[in-house]
């Protein structure tokens, strides 16, 4: 497809851009396109620069490509079968849910695309995307089928990379999901390390899982023998299956949905764990806590991985306070040589940013941490160097003292 707009440079970002970033913002280009449209950038003096989609947020145009070729449906199903190629290097056999397409990381920003067992789910995220929506499902149609998938949903939103609101319920683009009623027929069970985990692809956050914590929880799983465990912001339990198959004594799980609580309880029955092992609240995280804390209440590891508190970048420093809090809180109830997985997933907060936050909430809680583990996300989930903004996910663990 050849371009339909063209917007110039308005600051010297050349050098950037044929390193890899694959963001213009608005503030940094003149002239205008409309969202959707393939748009050829060029420098001051009219030379060739980048292509790519133009879209109508603070970001202005998301390049594809510091050559001068077509963005088009070609173009797009080859940096699919690149992605292909990589999943196949470093997705192990015991595990069939995983990410496919990474955006930004993979060179197709604003496109995602999850695999669990035979059903994709595909995410845009920005209108640009969105628009493209139709011609990116057909494009990468072949190579999903290949692989042996047989149904493809897909879902829009406008939310940010790493923010996990926002999402919309999924539809159909081709395939069947069975022949389950319409009751569960998002739900799937799908392996990771050898884990079930029940998903709900056509109304859960994300595309059904959080993907990106696939290393975190099989570290937890590690550790977990004989250890007292808390799961806060427990979504659909995957922290807390990996506890009780890692052998922990009692397992509690928090999360103020009720939906993702009957979704954690569903996964931990699927791994043929010991019901009374576990204890599942729907609850309000703070209030969890402040009651816990009043009771004096002590874990042999907490786990807190809270959906992203700065989905934009004026909500940085709330949400700084707010990590302070969670973790001052969350050590309270450590019991001394314990740990504690601090999780994070905002792109805006970044990791020294994060440290500075475990810092003054070790201090509140007047507690000593000695960083064990620092895990970003996983292979899966690539990063380009040039885009710093893609390295938003932080799961660190800590011994506490």
């Amino acid at each position: 497809m050849q371009a339909e707009a063209t917007l110039t440079l308005a600051r010297p970002l050349e050098r950037a851009l044929r390193d890899g970033h694959p963001w213009v913002y608005r503030d940094a280009v003149r002239g205008s396109a409309s969202a959707g449209s393939v748009a050829t950038l060029v420098d001051a003096r009219g030379s060739f620069v980048a292509r790519g989609l133009a879209d109508d947020s603070v970001i202005a145009l998301r390049v594809f490509t510091t050559r001068d070729e077509s963005v088009s449906e070609p173009l797009l199903r080859a940096r699919v079968e690149e992605a292909a190629l990589l999943r196949d290097a470093v997705i192990s056999s015991d595990t069939n849910a995983y990410r496919l397409v990474h955006g930004e990381g993979d060179r197709l920003p604003g496109f995602v695309v999850d695999v669990y067992g035979p059903i994709a789910v595909l995410k845009t995220d920005g209108a640009g995307a969105f628009a493209w929506r139709d011609r990116f499902a057909s494009a990468i149609e072949p190579v999903l089928k290949a692989r042996g998938i047989t149904a493809l949903l897909r879902r829009a939103s406008n939310a940010g990379v790493a923010s996990r609101d926002g999402d919309e319920k999924a539809e159909l683009v081709w395939g069947s999901l069975g022949d389950r009623d319409d009751s569960r027929r998002g739900r799937v069970v799908v392996r990771e390390h050898g884990m079930a985990l029940v998903g709900d692809l056509l109304s859960g956050q994300k595309t059904g899982l959080f993907l990106d914590q696939r290393e975190a929880r099989k570290l937890v799983r590690s550790i977990a023998r004989d250890r007292r465990v808390l799961n806060l912001y427990s979504y659909t339990g995957g922290f807390s299956v990996a506890a009780g198959l890692g052998g922990a004594r009692a397992v509690e799980s928090v999360d103020i949905a009720q939906g993702a609580i009957d979704l954690a309880r569903e996964s931990w029955a699927a791994n043929a764990l010991d019901e009374g092992l576990h204890q599942a609240h729907c609850e309000d995280v703070w209030k969890f806590l402040a009651n816990k804390g009043k009771a004096r209440a002590r874990y042999d590891l907490v786990i807190a991985d809270p959906p992203s508190f700065a989905p934009r970048a004026d909500s940085v420093p709330k949400a700084l306070d707010a990590y302070k809090q969670l973790h001052a809180s969350s050590l309270a109830l450590v019991a001394h040589g314990g740990f504690y997985l601090a999780g994070s997933c905002s792109s805006h907060v970044t990791r020294e940013m994060f440290f500075e936050t475990l810092r003054e909430g070790a201090r509140r809680a007047k507690r000593s941490l000695q960083l064990i583990e620092a895990k970003g996300a996983p292979a899966d989930h690539p990063r380009l160097l040039a885009f710093s903004e893609g390295d938003y996910l932080k799961a660190d663990l800590y011994r506490v003292e």
